[in-house]
């Protein structure tokens, strides 16, 4: 069991911390008003802390009003919390840190890190919000703060159970006591009627921010993730998958190498992150084009003279892959899909592909007269000179995910959506999932919102984003 230490914030409350480790630090707040030392005998959370803490110093504390922190008279107004990491930062010496918050902490650790730009080094934020409304609707969260005062017990259980009872139920009922043992229900209502929005702060923080959410998380909806992740400049968002929100469980795993190869970043090369819904065992995008108007160049130009169009179409088509490291998977004729180990290489060569085709467009002669031959026979123009000035105008379509891996191919519900979004764009156009958009923020592409789409095989509509590539 870590040692109990305590400092006192500049308000006068005595806050309970611990310091274990050598190496770079690391502050980790604490996940749902929980006592670090509870954290010890939970063996789920043990673990996960202590493949973050490897090779480095972690200070962990316990907020005020709770567990082993002053509870009598501790002002629990949500804009006094960051001076408990001050206080503790203060006491354990640490001039620059990286901070990590989950769950409740998350607009605690936002405000401290807009506020010392100087002494947070990285921020880290998983399974929270910004905007408590984020979670659920306001009438929701009044009833919620009624029960916490009239019946804490089983407030705390509610509380619970949101994400835990289907997969951990026995975890449920354990997190339940604990919430008991360590807060009040006046103190946690009060905290929720203050419908805390720490969104104005979000352009502020200056950090290097990793955002980590589960897609299905049925505590906190994905949406919050992307809020954060959207407000924060040159923030990134690694979807998990699962749908629990607790960090000890699921695969926490996932959790740790993200945080890990994001903390190590610049010291040496990071591993990727498990379990990101970037892709299987690496980042991953999928990129599928189309030339539109194949059938009717074909029918137009006879098929001698059409084949020469779609070879000059497939050497710029691999050419461009070639040079912005992406794997052709396959080739549909008119078409092809390919997938990258990069979200970021992926859409660079769909703006590379783009300029290709309209560079070669611009370059072409007039369009010569028709002559005979067998295009001639069909109405078709039909000649290596007409096969020549043909234009090319293909449609591009992206999205990142786990694709399932089979003999060279590349199958699954990805793989679908990147086919589907291809399929509803325009000549000349990039279309690209949410995930792709998310993945690339603060890399300085260029995205339009074109609104949601229905598409076929998909249930609910897909929110798709133009990239623009014109200079």
């Amino acid at each position: 069991m870590a040692d109990v230490r305590y400092c006192t914030t500049e308000d006068g409350v005595r806050i309970a911390y611990s310091v274990q480790g050598q190496g770079p630090p690391l502050v980790v707040c604490p996940f749902f008003y929980e006592s670090f030392a509870d954290d010890d005998a939970m063996s789920q959370m043990k673990d996960l802390k202590d493949s973050l803490g490897a090779g480095r110093q972690v200070v962990r504390y316990c907020v005020r009003g709770s567990a082993l922190s002053q509870r009598d008279g501790a002002d629990l107004s949500q804009s006094k919390f960051p001076k408990d990491i001050e206080a503790v930062a203060r006491a354990a010496g640490l001039e620059r840190f990286a901070l990590l918050a989950w769950g409740a902490s998350g607009g605690t650790a936002i405000e401290f890190a807009a506020g010392h730009p100087d002494q947070v080094s990285h921020l880290v934020l998983y399974g929270t919000w910004a905007r408590l409304l984020d979670v659920m609707p306001a009438e929701n969260l009044g009833a919620l703060a009624a029960l916490c005062r009239t019946n804490w017990p089983m407030a705390a259980q509610t509380i619970s159970d949101m994400s835990s009872r289907r997969e951990a139920p026995e975890l449920s009922m354990e997190l339940a006591g604990q919430l008991r043992q360590n807060m009040t229900g006046e103190g946690l209502a009060a905290l929720i009627d203050e419908f805390a929005d720490f969104t104005h702060l979000l352009p502020a923080v200056k950090a290097p921010t990793l955002v980590l959410h589960r897609t299905g998380d049925l505590a906190v909806p994905f949406a919050a993730a992307q809020n954060i992740a959207a407000g924060i400049p040159n923030a990134r968002l690694v979807p998990l998958k699962g749908e629990i929100n607790h960090a000890g469980m699921g695969d926490s795993q996932a959790i740790a190498d993200a945080v890990i190869a994001f903390l190590d970043e610049g010291r040496e090369a990071p591993a990727e992150p498990a379990g990101a819904v970037t892709g299987g065992d690496t980042v991953r995008a999928i990129l599928f084009t189309d030339l539109v108007g194949h059938t009717a160049m074909m029918r137009r130009l006879g098929d001698a003279a059409g084949r020469e169009v779609l070879r000059d179409h497939e050497r710029i088509t691999r050419e461009t892959l070639k040079a912005h490291a992406g794997a052709e998977v396959k080739t549909m004729g008119d078409g092809f899909m390919a997938s990258f180990g990069s979200v970021t290489k992926g859409v660079e060569c769909a703006i590379a592909l783009q300029r290709a085709f309209d560079e070669r467009n611009r370059s072409l002669p007039a369009c010569p007269e028709p002559v005979e031959g067998r295009g001639a026979a069909h109405g078709s123009t039909g000649s290596p000179r007409a096969a020549a000035s043909e234009p090319l105008h293909v449609r591009v379509g992206l999205n990142a995910g786990e694709p399932i891996e089979e003999e060279g191919d590349l199958f699954g519900e990805t793989v679908i959506l990147a086919a589907r979004i291809a399929a509803q764009a325009e000549g000349g156009e990039i279309l690209a999932s949410l995930a792709v958009r998310e993945l690339c923020a603060g890399k300085g592409f260029l995205f339009a919102d074109r609104g949601e789409l229905a598409l076929r095989g998909f249930e609910d509509p897909v929110r798709a984003y133009d990239v623009r590539w014109r200079e």
